[in-house]
């Protein structure tokens, strides 16, 4: 069908990361090789990504690839990687999957796997293709120059996870288990964490946030996330990667790196801080790594999220 043929464009370039290939590359090859992180105890099952303007929340998005990057280099490249955004333009029911054969970056084509998108969408009713909720949406989007630049030749399958109510993310996980017999399926959380003016409050709940993520603890993260009280602003996202990761084994996830907006840009502190975490579940179990606020030079400034 032409729609399953289109080529879908990314629609960040130039705003959220560099329109430049050259440009983009050299930035997210930078990001990805200044992280240090221990090679991952197995295969990795779910990872979870910040998504904001590259030049804030991409050094932490980069220890998340890297950890893809080891991985795979060691042997265990996913088949697929299933991208999971959410909307930032208001809630909707269900999960929106982007429809066509590839979405192009500055960097170039990224597959988008029709096989795991038919299957999700022969297995449920709240499981639908409409290219018009990715419009303009960078949560998941956000992810896909680091991904080409880590396993440059996994197919991708993105999804706009709508609300975060439990019966869409039970449905979600049945397809995938389905799925998951025959193929390596990567499940790729796209989140920010914790806004607010308080540059302490941010780093003292992102760390709180990171522990209930870490410790696999769906219920508590759930039962202290509120509209008001944002703790991840993509929980379904999060959620399901908590939920896919102990699924395939997982009995404890690595968090590689945090930081906040107000640690390179003191001057945000009182007005807007945002927290960024990278974390990885591997199907093997890990320990849990907490590197902190550590220092890096400032970045030049661009529009965060």
């Amino acid at each position: 069908m032409k729609n399953s043929q289109q080529i879908q464009p990314a629609r960040g370039a130039g705003r959220w990361f560099p329109g430049s290939r050259d440009s983009l590359r050299n930035m997210v090859e930078e990001f990805i090789d200044n992280a240090q992180v221990p090679p991952p105890a197995g295969s990795v099952a779910a990872a979870i990504s910040p998504h904001a303007g590259f030049e804030y929340s991409g050094p932490v998005a980069g220890y998340t690839f890297r950890a893809l990057r080891e991985a795979a280099k060691a042997g265990h490249t996913p088949d697929i990687v299933l991208v999971t955004g959410f909307s930032h333009r208001g809630s909707f029911p269900g999960i929106a999957l982007l429809p066509g054969s590839a979405i192009r970056t500055p960097l170039g084509d990224i597959t988008l796997d029709n096989r795991l998108r038919q299957e999700m969408l022969a297995g449920s009713n709240i499981i639908f293709a409409d290219q018009s909720l990715h419009h303009d949406e960078h949560s998941a989007e956000n992810l896909l120059p680091f991904l080409q630049m880590a396993l440059p030749d996994t197919p991708v399958t993105v999804a706009i996870i709508g609300d975060h109510e439990p019966d869409t993310i039970d449905e979600l996980m049945t397809v995938l288990q389905k799925s998951g017999q025959s193929r390596n399926i990567l499940l790729l959380a796209s989140t920010d964490l914790l806004h607010d003016p308080d540059y302490h409050k941010v780093t003292q709940t992102d760390q709180e946030t990171l522990r209930m993520i870490c410790a696999l603890d769906t219920a508590a993260l759930t039962a202290n996330w509120s509209y008001t009280n944002q703790l991840c602003c993509g929980i379904a996202p999060v959620q399901c990667a908590m939920r896919w990761a102990a699924m395939q084994g997982c009995t404890q996830g690595s968090v590689l790196h945090y930081r906040n907006s107000g640690d390179d840009f003191p001057e945000s502190r009182g007005e807007w801080v945002v927290g960024y975490g990278s974390v990885i579940f591997t199907k093997k179990g890990s320990s849990s790594i907490f590197t902190g606020n550590s220092s890096r030079p400032p970045q030049p400034r661009v529009a965060g999220e």
